[in-house]
């Protein structure tokens, strides 16, 4: 292959289902990146990817494509990194669930870009998980260790969590010492087809057993519907300011974050640096953490 620019926009595209999206990334136009696709897929007289109603989705060949150019892109990354390993600069991707990237690593981001100006830090903080296996990101914090014999799984911090609703809604029923005094009231929760770990199972691990009447996918958006005095449902203690927590006996669950990097990359000093403060970080709020710890 002589043109690793067409590569990496296939790659690019591959990665995120759709033409609009790699165009923005790359800053060219939607149609830009397709001729670039069409020109890579004549090249290697190969169909690379389908359009769907979302977007487009890879073929076999482009699946295998994909596996190639992301390993030619990491030995890119990896040479660059070593050339430079003693620099803690340039650009760290890192995926975090959507509760923990918003409310605990974005608003310490600027503290560490202003002790590392080197560095440039791009976070995906969405319900679910990008991997490090497939060079979507470079350090992924995680429900559960990766299984993927390709990367590092380090634990980070435990986290608890608690059956929490607004002050509004138990002054209108009273209060809430067990589960079974939420017969009035509506649970919040995940879509179920949304849940992305089990680990997020958290009603049927404290014996509730109703469907949620209002559910999100998004754990901020659960937060919002509680404030409302939507309901009563579980959420991370670090994010239920201003809530007041109920069933207090029989609802208090400990989870897990793990710290998972690529093996290739991660004693460049880059990732070092950034996986050397996400650690301080979780020690430093580990009051909002665990805020129930004996």
């Amino acid at each position: 292959m002589d043109n690793w620019d067409d590569l990496r926009v296939f790659l690019v595209a591959a990665r995120s289902g759709s033409l609009t999206a790699a165009g923005r990334e790359l800053g060219v136009d939607t149609a830009t990146v397709g001729r670039r696709i069409a020109r890579l897929e004549t090249r290697l007289r190969a169909t690379l990817v389908v359009r769907t109603a979302s977007g487009i989705e890879t073929t076999a060949a482009g699946a295998r494509l994909m596996q190639s150019a992301a390993d030619a892109e990491l030995t890119l990354r990896t040479a660059f990194a070593g050339a430079a390993r003693d620099s803690a600069g340039g650009t760290v991707r890192i995926s975090a669930a959507e509760g923990f990237g918003t409310a605990i690593v974005a608003p310490a981001l600027p503290g560490l870009r202003a002790r590392r100006p080197g560095l440039e830090i791009e976070l995906a903080a969405n319900p679910g998980f990008l991997s490090p296996a497939t060079r979507e990101v470079d350090i992924a914090i995680t429900l559960s260790p990766a299984k993927d014999a390709r990367l590092l799984a380090e634990p980070l911090t435990d986290y608890q969590l608690a059956l929490y609703a607004a002050p509004g809604l138990v002054a209108r029923h009273g209060e809430m010492r067990t589960v079974a005094d939420l017969g009035a009231v509506d649970i919040v929760g995940y879509v179920d087809d949304f849940i992305y770990a089990p680990e997020l199972r958290y009603l049927d691990e404290i014996g509730i057993t109703r469907r949620p009447a209002l559910a999100s996918s998004s754990i901020r958006a659960q937060r919002e519907i509680i404030a409302a005095e939507g309901g009563v449902g579980v959420l991370p203690c670090f994010l239920a300011d201003g809530l007041v927590r109920v069933c207090r006996r029989e609802a208090l669950l400990t989870r897990r974050w793990w710290l998972n990097t690529h093996r290739d990359i991660a004693e460049t000093a880059r990732i070092k640096a950034v996986k050397s403060w996400v650690r301080k970080l979780a020690r430093d709020q580990r009051s909002a953490l665990m805020p129930f710890a004996a």
